[in-house]
């Protein structure tokens, strides 16, 4: 089956924790890899996400380490409207 990867950078304007990653990230960017295949049989090519990975500072490095998490896309959708609504809010 084939498959394609693709990239995408993903900026945080604020510190946020993210479901399946037990610490706090700091605000930044994020590199964000989504894993999709192709689903054949289809007269047009159609895709479907299989896996998201985001690229994040290594636990307790002092150096510029960092690792590959696998994630919820619905999770990284949820932490980018926290971020987004706590962007917009005046307190």
């Amino acid at each position: 089956m084939a498959t394609r990867t693709r990239r995408e950078t993903n900026y945080f304007k604020n510190p946020f924790k993210m479901q399946g990653i037990d610490r706090l990230l700091p605000a930044g960017p994020y590199e964000i890899l989504t894993d999709e295949e192709l689903i054949e049989g289809l007269s047009f090519p159609c895709y479907r996400r299989v896996s998201t990975m985001i690229m994040v500072p290594a636990a307790a490095s002092c150096t510029a380490a960092i690792e590959m998490v696998s994630i919820s896309s619905v999770d990284l959708s949820n932490a980018q409207l926290r971020d987004a609504r706590a962007a917009c809010d005046p307190s």
